[in-house]
This record gives C-alpha cells, structure tokens and sequence, in this order.
C-alpha cells in the first residue's frame, strides 16, 4: 500500500512538470523537448582554431536551438537537456580522444557552482558517458567575460588556471560548453602543459559564429 500511495505521488509530481514544462527548444507548452527540436540537437561539426593554434571541434554553432537549450541548461537550471546535449558532445568527443586520453573538462568558479549546484562541463561529459578528470582549477578571479573582445578576453583568463596533479606526458583533450574566442581554452592548455600534459586538442559543445573564426 506504501509502494503505491508513493508511485501515484512521484506520478502526480511528474504529470505537473510536464504541465508546466515548455520545450527547452521552441517553447512549445506541455513537452520537455519536441521531437522537432530533438532532431535539431544532431550535431553539426564545426572546427576551427584558437589564437594560440589549439584545434577546436564543436558539436553545434552557437545558434538556434542548441544555443536556447544551452541558455536553459546554464542559466535555468534544466538538467535534462544535459542528456541530448551530452549525446551530441560526444560524437565530437569520439573524433579527438582514445582509451587512454584525459578528457579534462574547463574548471568552474566556486561562484558558478554555487550558483547552479552542478558544473556544467563535468555534466556533459558524464551525459556524453566518458568520465571527466577534473585536473585544473580556478587559481584566480576573473570578471564576467560577456562582451569582452578577443585581446581582453586573453588578459582576463591569463594565468587563472592550475593542474592540481602532473601528467607525466599524458594526452589531453580539454572541453568546455560554448567556445567563443578561444582564451579560456588556450588558458586551460597553458596550464595543462605546465602540469606536463600533452594536450592535443579540444571539444567544444557550441561555438560562438565568429568572422575569421576564433579570436
């Protein structure tokens, strides 16, 4: 009798949040993601550089619906999308790394995280069913980086990061959620290398459209 009162509660519960969820894609009232939006979330690969000459493969550009899935994921606390997202991350993640690479997610300030409760690299990953090594930290503050141009965004990360252990000459694949010019990434490798990392790539979940590419 426990059993059941407990099942038609967690129902119940879920039935509300479907009837107050809107797709994380389009909006459209009643549905977690749409099929439509669904299908959009199929990845289509982007590569380019960053300005210290890191390769750079992105599931997705930073538009349409992936970017309003990643804004929800981010900024409203929708978890569930990590799930298609995390599919879609590790189409690229399965071009760029081996059995053996250290797939090396961007660490999260202690801001972010209280903030959302979760790390929103480490949670891809996991979605994408690789398990992150959470090698780096935040050794220092930054400002927000939204509206930054390239050569400020490159001052602002510059020696921010540190590898909490050595690598001892491991391969390394860094990845981060949305990549814009590519600083916080050259950062990363920065210091991955003096950790003595080999990295040798990094994947990204969106990147931002840019003229020229990164940076």
């Amino acid at each position: 009798m426990r059993i059941a009162t407990d099942l038609s509660r967690i129902g119940v519960e879920v039935a509300a949040l479907l009837l107050a969820a809107t797709c994380g894609g389009c909006g459209e009232p009643g549905i977690l993601l749409c099929g439509k939006c669904r299908e959009a979330l199929r990845p289509e690969l982007q590569d380019s550089m960053t300005p210290r000459g890191l390769r750079v493969r992105a599931a997705f550009p930073f538009d349409g619906v992936a970017a309003r899935c990643i804004r929800r994921l981010k900024g409203e606390g929708e978890t569930f999308l990590a799930r298609p997202l995390g599919a879609a991350l590790a189409e690229a993640l399965a071009l760029e790394t081996t059995p053996t690479t250290w797939v090396v997610p961007v660490p999260t300030t202690a801001k972010a995280f209280r903030r959302r409760g979760y790390r929103v690299p480490d949670l891809l990953i996991r979605r994408a069913h690789v398990e992150p090594q959470r090698v780096l930290s935040v050794a220092a503050d930054t400002i927000d980086q939204r509206g930054l141009g390239a050569h400020d965004r490159a001052a602002n990360v510059h020696r921010t990061m540190r590898a909490r252990r050595r690598g001892e000459g491991a391969e390394a694949v860094i990845v981060d959620d949305v990549v814009t010019t590519g600083a916080t990434l050259d950062e990363a490798a920065r210091a991955l290398h003096a950790g003595g990392f080999r990295v040798v790539a990094a994947v990204a979940l969106a990147a931002t459209p840019r003229r020229g590419g990164f940076g």
